[in-house]
């Protein structure tokens, strides 16, 4: 009716999804990604993790960790656009041809990661530099599949300070949202746990992440951090 509008600069967005039972990622899934950083296009698909408590809103900030012993807190945080899609259907050993059945839609995510803790850290494995809090932002909205036109020719973009680092298209992902959402691959996570409604897939991220630049740029407080995603919408975040 247009009636009960409520100005968006009245309002804070929550994420769409604020407290999913799983946070499942995928690393170097994208083959510009791959070239940037001098490595091989995988055969299957690498799966780690996030806590759903680094789950932050479209507009809310990222909180540089500081911790009471200097040597423990991060210092090389880096920005990753992602493609996420969210489960609406639950399942397990779920066929390619029928993975998208089981997704309720999309929308945009920042894989936030603190470099140091994630590649020389903790042995090197990488979910406590992937995990901290507010490294998660998403949203602004889940849009549904339906209303997409072709999630795998979307362009999808970042920018630090209004300055462009990452500009690709979902074209170039080595293994899309059906191929992950199903079974066929026996490194796909839906073969060893069952999707539920409003868990979270992140896609992986393209070429001019931070880390990777020569020299490296990293994240400071004070940055904005503007991850775009076509169809999708925008998030921008503060780090803090």
């Amino acid at each position: 009716s247009g009636q009960h509008r409520v100005p968006r600069e009245t309002v804070q967005l929550l994420a769409p999804v604020g407290d999913p039972e799983k946070v499942i990622c995928v690393g170097l899934n994208y083959h510009d990604h791959c070239q940037e950083q001098a490595v091989k296009v995988p055969k299957e698909p690498l799966i780690f993790s996030k806590f759903p408590s680094a789950i932050t809103g479209p507009f809310d900030d990222i909180v540089y960790p500081q911790d009471t012993t200097p040597l423990l807190s991060p210092q090389e945080l880096d920005w990753e656009v992602e493609l996420a899609a969210v489960i609406g259907k639950r399942g397990r050993h779920i066929e390619e041809a029928a993975a998208l059945e089981h997704v309720l839609g999309f929308t945009v995510a920042n894989d936030v990661s603190a470099r140091d803790w994630q590649m020389r850290r903790n042995g090197r494995q990488w979910l406590l530099g992937k995990t901290f809090d507010t490294f998660c932002p998403l949203g602004p909205a889940i849009v549904t599949k339906e209303a997409v036109a072709d999630v795998h020719n979307l362009w999808i973009r970042c920018s630090v300070n209004g300055h462009r680092m990452q500009d690709s298209n979902t074209r170039h992902l080595i293994f899309g949202v059906p191929a992950l959402g199903a079974m066929a691959d026996t490194s796909c996570a839906p073969r060893f746990v069952t999707l539920v409604p409003g868990d979270i897939l992140l896609t992986g991220t393209p070429a001019g992440v931070g880390v990777f630049r020569k020299p490296p740029i990293f994240l400071k407080r004070g940055d904005e951090v503007k991850c775009e995603i076509e169809e999708l919408g925008t998030i921008c975040n503060r780090v803090v």
